[in-house]
């Protein structure tokens, strides 16, 4: 093993929310990336006011968690003067960082919060030593490389630029059909702006073949009846070769998601914690075996590797427009209690079934509702209210924030 592998990564996670900040730091992140309301490239996501970039910026640095700030979309002229303001805002409450892939927001951010780091976002596509060390010359402390680099390819640019800058690179998530995100298929078909932060992922589609003279006729491009959806790549999941990663020299493991939910948030945080920690302790083991089955449990399309290892084969597209999705959330653990969990409902679930619990930074483990009561005491049989109390009969201590999960019935 080389001497990355003894330096310890950061594990980056993505906050749609207060409420998914709060799930990214207390299962596991070192740091968060958000969005403010204007210039980031999630406008699916709630994304935060500046109440909320206030509140989770303090409640992530108590406990020892950097914030970044995405300004990664390509703004227009008119949105240029409101620009500053903001970054002044970003610098009096003293986030870490900010992610910009216009060139002409760096030399914003240098001049409205010096202070702040600056980081290359994935969008400037970041794909040889020679650009990297170009940013870094501008001032950047960090660049996202490319999605489209593999492992070795990563490797050189570390050997080829200065250590202080850093490098970050996903390890998990959707990935995007289009060369480092810059898309322009959903601002043709739909007049929403993919590089504004506005994506309509048209590359989810189902897509058919019609010849010139034969309009209105449509031919299959696959063997299905559904048409082809040659565009819709597969999930990342790099949580196996988390070493690889380290070794290339890769210091900042990302987790793309800020507009997937709290859950999303708090399973890959906690998986991606685990895998990390288990790999710094002993770099020849694999990674355990609960790590990759907790990425199953959440909503995701088939998983590949992506370009960390060569170019894709065929199998890298996913033949559906939907989701694998085996789990969902019985309930939020409130309180614990002389060996009584209390929950808030989530989703119904009955006396008797076998529920999944998720503690922050741990292995979870298995809980059957033996025994169900509500919040006077009450035995019950099905927990069938949102937002309910249920009581349930825990030996083991569980800690509040923590999941309770339910396998879908097939």
């Amino acid at each position: 093993m080389t001497e990355n592998l003894l330096k310890k990564p950061e594990l980056l996670c993505p906050s749609g929310d207060i409420e998914r900040l709060k799930a990214a730091v207390d299962f596991g992140a070192d740091a968060v990336y958000l969005a403010g309301e204007e210039f980031g490239m999630r406008t699916a996501a709630t994304n935060f006011g500046e109440d909320d970039l206030r509140k989770g910026t303090a409640y992530a640095h108590e406990k020892g968690v950097k914030v970044f700030v995405t300004c990664n979309t390509l703004p227009h002229n008119d949105e240029i003067p409101r620009l500053p303001a903001f970054l002044e805002l970003l610098a009096d409450i003293g986030v870490d960082g900010i992610i910009a892939s216009d060139i002409g927001t760096m030399g914003l951010v240098k001049k409205y919060a010096p202070k702040q780091e600056l980081h290359v976002s994935v969008q400037s596509g970041i794909v040889n030593y020679e650009t990297a060390n170009a940013f870094y010359n501008m001032g950047a402390k960090r660049v996202v490389v490319a999605r489209e680099l593999s492992l070795d390819e990563i490797a050189e640019i570390r050997a080829k630029t200065p250590k202080e800058l850093d490098i970050e690179a996903f390890c998990h998530g959707a990935m995007c059909v289009s060369f480092s995100a810059r898309c322009l298929l959903s601002s043709y078909m739909t007049g929403r702006d993919a590089n504004r932060g506005d994506c309509a992922q048209s590359c989810r589609w189902s897509y058919s073949l019609m010849e010139q003279k034969r309009p209105g006729q449509y031919f299959d491009i696959t063997e299905t009846d559904k048409g082809t959806y040659i565009l819709n790549a597969n999930d990342l999941c790099m949580a196996a070769h988390i070493g690889k990663m380290i070794e290339a020299g890769v210091h900042s493991f990302k987790i793309e998601g800020r507009a997937k939910s709290h859950y999303y948030t708090a399973v890959t945080a906690n998986a991606y914690r685990g895998a990390i920690d288990s790999c710094l302790a002993d770099p020849e083991a694999p990674v355990p075996d609960w790590v990759l089955g907790e990425l199953e449990k959440i909503s995701h399309r088939p998983y590949s590797t992506g370009f960390y290892f060569g170019v894709p084969k065929a199998e890298q597209t996913y033949l559906s427009a939907g989701y694998i999705r085996d789990y969902s959330v019985a309930g939020v653990v409130k309180n614990w209690e002389n060996g009584v969990l209390s929950l808030e409902l989530k989703n119904k679930f009955l006396k008797g079934q076998e529920l999944d619990c998720l503690q922050p930074k741990q292995e979870p483990f298995i809980l059957k509702a033996d025994e169900m009561f509500d919040d006077k005491g009450n035995a019950i049989d099905s927990a069938p209210h949102p937002m309910m109390t249920v009581k349930i009969p825990c030996e083991r201590p569980v800690a509040v924030g923590s999941l309770l999960r339910m396998k879908a019935e097939i």
